[in-house]
């Protein structure tokens, strides 16, 4: 598995195309969730590009599901506040070496300069039905911050079936969009990031930070 922290990612060149930040809650068949809202209503946003092929991913859905965003966009600044509360929990927990703490930090937050948000890029979401609850997925958004790791990973053990039936349908619904899952995270989905390029072999990035 390859995090976020390791030097490969960082070595991917970023050639930016210019887009612009669009507002996710102006796509009528997405659900933006207000549970990482920001002062500035970063949260709401992503690239256009991205807006688009989450759009296209929609339209693939089954009648009666849909996409709940949970968080886009995030500045450089938060991105670090995050990293280094993450990295204080580690520390709590017993882990001192510097290195052994900005992977394992990395596996649920990124390190900010290669961060997926921090570039328009990246998506949180889940799923949910015409009534908007969220399906079961097998654990929930960000469940990180409430020590629930063990089912935070796309193939965590330990599923039911109708929680792996769901994942497996957003994991379709997205990749056929051109999103890469960030596999410690089932919720996270990026397109156009340092990350996304190296998965996909691109050999830049379109989207650096924003």
């Amino acid at each position: 598995m390859i995090l976020l922290s390791d030097p490969q990612v960082a070595d991917v060149p970023v050639r930016d195309c210019g887009e612009p930040l669009v507002e996710i809650a102006s796509a009528p068949a997405i659900a933006l969730d207000p549970r990482e809202r920001d002062e500035e209503g970063a949260y709401g946003r992503v690239r256009a590009g991205v807006l688009d092929r989450l759009c296209a991913a929609s339209e693939k859905l089954p009648d009666g599901i849909g996409f709940l965003v949970v968080e886009g966009h995030r500045s450089s600044a938060e991105q670090a506040r995050r990293f280094a509360l993450y990295e204080d929990r580690l520390r709590g927990s017993g882990i001192t070496e510097a290195a052994e703490l900005r992977r394992r930090a990395s596996a649920f937050v990124s390190p900010v300069e290669v961060a997926p948000h921090c570039a328009g890029a990246a998506l949180d979401l889940t799923l949910v039905d015409d009534d908007g609850v969220e399906l079961d997925m097998g654990g929930a958004v960000n469940g990180h911050r409430t020590g629930d790791e063990k089912y935070c990973p796309m193939d965590a053990p330990g599923l039911t079936d109708r929680a792996r039936r769901n994942r497996a349908l957003l994991a379709r619904a997205m990749g056929d969009a051109g999103f890469v899952n960030y596999p410690t995270e089932w919720w996270h989905w990026s397109y156009g990031d340092r990350y996304w390029a190296l998965m996909t072999k691109a050999g830049s990035a379109p989207y650096g930070p924003a």
